[in-house]
């Protein structure tokens, strides 16, 4: 019996309808959000889930709250933060093209090697998403779990299980719900970026 995954990226805040990089800032949902969360609630309602997790930022922990109900038991975990972006984090693209503008387009143009200014270095951030996904797969073998968290934690592992590296190419729309399975040491994907829930 293989453990299931469901991935779930925390519903919309203000700053990312501003397209504004959050990363490690603690930003609450919107009303639009709230509205997403509850939409989560619905698709989520007829699972049995052995164990939820989050992030420990306060927009994956409301998402989680709204989806799950204040009943159920939800644990936080630091290392399923956003990637920590530095002196990119509150702006957007634009601002940071304007007042970040060597650093920043060094930047996107391998976001693999070039470090942040004052933040964390992609080798380092897929170290602890994957070092959490391997303590939550070892203590949850052939069940249910859910996972609450972020853009960026759910692209990298995806980048991981599918062997592809990189950093944007795996990215998922906010309240998405992303499934994958554990089975004999091996991981795969049976459902990636599902929103299909937002529009009922």
């Amino acid at each position: 019996m293989p453990t299931t995954l469901y991935l779930i990226r925390h519903a919309e805040t203000s700053w990312n309808k501003q397209k504004r990089y959050c990363g490690i800032r603690d930003i609450a949902l919107s009303a639009q959000g709230m509205r997403q969360a509850e939409k989560l609630k619905k698709k989520l309602k007829n699972i049995r889930f052995h164990a939820i997790y989050c992030s420990d930022r306060k927009r994956a922990i409301q998402t989680a709250r709204l989806a799950f109900g204040n009943e159920a038991k939800i644990t936080p975990v630091a290392e399923l933060r956003e990637i920590c972006f530095g002196v990119f984090e509150g702006l957007s693209h634009a601002q940071n093209l304007k007042r970040n503008t060597a650093a920043y387009k060094r930047w996107l143009t391998d976001p693999t090697k070039e470090p942040i200014p004052k933040g964390e270095k992609i080798k380092a951030f897929k170290t602890r998403v994957l070092r959490a996904f391997k303590k939550i797969i070892r203590s949850s073998r052939n069940k249910t779990i859910a996972v609450v968290t972020h853009g960026g934690v759910i692209s990298i592992f995806t980048g991981h299980v599918l062997n592809s590296g990189g950093f944007w190419k795996h990215l998922v729309s906010s309240a998405s719900v992303n499934i994958f399975e554990h089975k004999n040491g091996k991981i795969s994907i049976k459902s990636f970026n599902d929103t299909e829930h937002l529009y009922g």
